[in-house]
């Protein structure tokens, strides 16, 4: 959309008249040389055309005869626009240092009312429109602004000198509340038409800035169009993240939000560590590839642009808001390209620099395709496509941005090379999914269904629902047999594994996709992994990790939950996962046997249930050494056994996580101070 604004349109001024007789029109025509080609008489249901077609719109007809030129139409996004107009303008000069607090007030009567503590708009006559304030000029033409010149502000979201004047326009009520050298100004209009000139209320102190009040106009937006009290107020919000030094006030009257608490009455927003504050309270606990958010900003230097970020990388569909002055871009365009390019960079000089050879592969769409975060970006001049400011066009801002951006990523990578390593593998694993379906597509399928295959190890149950099924995880043929017998074939599955499965926590992707363990038991489970993970394809209500009661079998446990916990988290989270509790002893007196979990539960029994009693004691080597039976009655038989339930502490999430990162990541330094740190604990050692 061009976002000039033509003050002429060419519009019939009366309805079309009826066509005159052919033979009046002929006796009408002028005569002219035979020689010369006459144009042809107008016909039945012609339209006229001339000087009397043509209709001058004057001050602010256009913006109310073609609302979509200005706001983008007359829905509910475009009302809302009418919010950002004004808002936009109060952070402009918070953000050119005259304003720390703007306030924001909705009513039950649909006013809303955006206050600052800025400079106020100039209310003396204006030099070009004489007889006119120069609010009255702001508020009823057409690029009229102070953001021309670049005296008044440096950097603004408002360029066009369309904003105020369009929310005034399109307004049944406006209102214009000026505090400026100490005295207080008002003037009223009403859909765009001043209601009287400028009143001088008095003396004030302790007060300066615009307050604008505004009623949407329901010739335009329809008679039950009003402001959603969620979207203002989130629209506020974000407002205070995007430029730390203004607080937002927001407020609203009883009744005003709906029912649930989720929109407070009264609020300030105020954040100081802008938008990696938002992000971080946005992501909240969900995964993360890496724990770090790269975010940083830079002050605005030899005539370039500032701008502020925040990224990282998750689990979801990618989201990256992007805002230039504050104003919100949501089409994206030259900063966000900048953006792209810098991380893509990036990651490949990262990737020649410690020889990853499979880097060559990924794209910045694979870079970009999970990352969530903000960029805000502050220039000089910016170029939006349209006038609603959707799509940034400026051409050096993705220099700006590309510039800005190169170093502090490089310098986030290289000193975190854990990190850097996981987001690696994280990008090329994406790339590897791409190319994956780019190959699929290129092979003709014969057929569309494809017959489930599942491991050969895997002793599936004859049931086809997932509700009641267990997949029980053991370690070695031999348990694996011992299980098999004992299970209840109609809902218990068995899956033997070959020893110690591979630790995810310090292996790259590249090892993970290629041990046949792993591949085992994702086949098994069907559901997928991290961003393919699909709850209504998983294929057993109860995961069990079934290991001996030893110290190698903790171990085996500990690393099949680093792999639940890395690949299939919400597989957790929803409850499916548990650890089996075999018995390390048993203890018979007679006829009488009892098993027992470990010493602690052995000495307890002792002291209790065979006190003063000669007693045989049996300590099981391992799950394969019981009898099927002993093992279905003590550990698999759903009335007699105990289970632990695997969790997720979401309350210290990051606890968690850099326990796991410690123990069973690449840093064999942290274990080492781990043991260290706890060897003075440690007794009754099983060596």
């Amino acid at each position: 959309m061009d976002d000039t604004n033509d003050l002429f349109a060419s519009l019939p001024s009366t309805a079309p008249k009826p066509a005159e007789k052919a033979s009046d029109a002929a006796e009408a025509a002028p005569k002219a040389p035979a020689a010369r080609p006459q144009p042809a008489a107008p016909t039945a249901g012609g339209d006229s055309y001339d000087a009397s077609s043509i209709r001058v719109l004057e001050g602010l007809e256009p913006v109310r005869m073609r609302p979509g030129m200005y706001i983008g139409g007359t829905d509910e996004k475009a009302l809302h626009h009418l919010f950002a107009e004004v808002i936009d303008n109060s952070m402009d000069e918070a953000v050119a240092g005259h304003a720390n607090f703007i306030e924001v007030h909705l009513d039950a009567a649909g006013f809303l009312t955006v206050t600052d503590n800025g400079r106020g708009i100039p209310v003396e006559n204006h030099p070009q429109v004489p007889g006119k304030s120069t609010l009255e000029v702001i508020m009823t033409k057409l690029h009229a602004g102070g953001k021309f010149d670049g005296k008044a502000y440096e950097t603004s979201g408002g360029l066009h000198g369309v904003g105020v004047s369009v929310v005034n326009a399109l307004s049944d009520l406006l209102e214009v509340e000026v505090a400026r050298n100490r005295k207080l100004y008002r003037q009223r209009f009403s859909r765009g038409v001043p209601q009287g000139g400028l009143e001088e209320l008095g003396d004030v102190h302790n007060r300066r800035g615009t307050r604008v009040r505004f009623h949407p106009d329901p010739q335009i937006f329809g008679d039950h169009a009003k402001f959603d009290p969620g979207r203002i107020f989130r629209m506020a919000r974000s407002k205070a993240y995007l430029f730390g030094g203004v607080e937002i006030r927001w407020s609203c009257d009883p009744g005003v939000v709906p029912a649930g608490g989720e929109i407070p009455e009264k609020a300030v927003f105020h954040f100081p560590g802008g938008l990696k504050d938002y992000l971080a309270a946005t992501l909240g606990k969900d995964f993360t590839v890496t724990r770090e958010i790269f975010s940083g900003r830079t002050e605005k230097t030899g005539g370039h642009g500032a701008l502020e970020w925040a990224i990282t990388w998750y689990g979801g569909d990618p989201q990256v808001h992007s805002y230039c002055n504050t104003i919100p871009t949501p089409e994206g365009g030259t900063h966000e390209a900048g953006l792209r390019i810098a991380l893509t960079k990036g990651l490949k000089n990262y990737a020649e620099l410690t020889q990853n050879k499979r880097a060559q592969q990924i794209t910045t769409d694979d870079v970009m395709i999970s990352a969530v975060g903000m960029l805000s970006v502050f220039i000089r001049e910016p170029e939006f496509v349209g006038q609603t400011k959707d799509k940034l066009a400026t051409v050096e801002a993705q220099r700006i941005v590309e510039n800005a951006l190169r170093d502090p990523f490089d310098h986030y990578l290289a000193g975190n090379p854990a990190e850097a390593a996981k987001l690696l593998d994280w990008v090329i694993e994406r790339a590897e999914e791409r190319l994956r379906r780019r190959k699929e597509k290129e092979v003709n399928r014969k057929t569309a269904v494809r017959k489930l295959r599942l491991p050969g190890k895997l002793a599936d149950c004859s049931q086809n629902t997932a509700e009641g099924a267990e997949l029980f995880i053991v370690e070695g043929d031999s348990a694996g047999g011992s299980a098999k017998q004992a299970r209840n074939r109609m809902n218990q599955a068995i899956l033997p594994l070959r020893g110690k499965i591979l630790n995810v926590g310090s292996a790259s992707r590249e090892k993970l996709s290629a041990n046949q363990q792993i591949a085992d038991l994702i086949q098994a489970l069907g559901c997928g992994t991290r961003t393919k993970y699909r709850e209504e394809d998983l294929r057993y209500e109860r995961v069990i990790i079934m290991t001996d009661a030893d110290v190698d079998g903790a171990h085996i446990a500990s690393l099949l939950i680093t792999f639940f916990y890395q690949e299939m988290p919400e597989l957790i989270r929803g409850s499916h996962l548990y650890l089996a509790v075999p018995p390390l002893y048993v203890i018979r007196q007679g006829a009488k046997t009892v098993y027992a979990r470990d010493d602690a539960h052995r000495a307890e029994l002792m002291e209790t249930v065979f006190k003063g009693k000669k007693v045989e004691i049996g300590r099981f080597k391992g799950l394969g050494e019981m009898m099927p039976a002993q093992l279905k009655e003590t550990t698999m038989d759903p009335g007699k056994r105990t289970l632990l339930r695997v969790e997720i502490d979401e309350v210290d999430f990051e606890g968690t996580r850099e326990a796991v990162d410690n123990l069973m990541g690449t840093k064999a330094d942290a274990r080492f101070r781990f043991i260290q740190d706890r060897a003075a604990f440690a007794d009754n050692l099983d060596i």
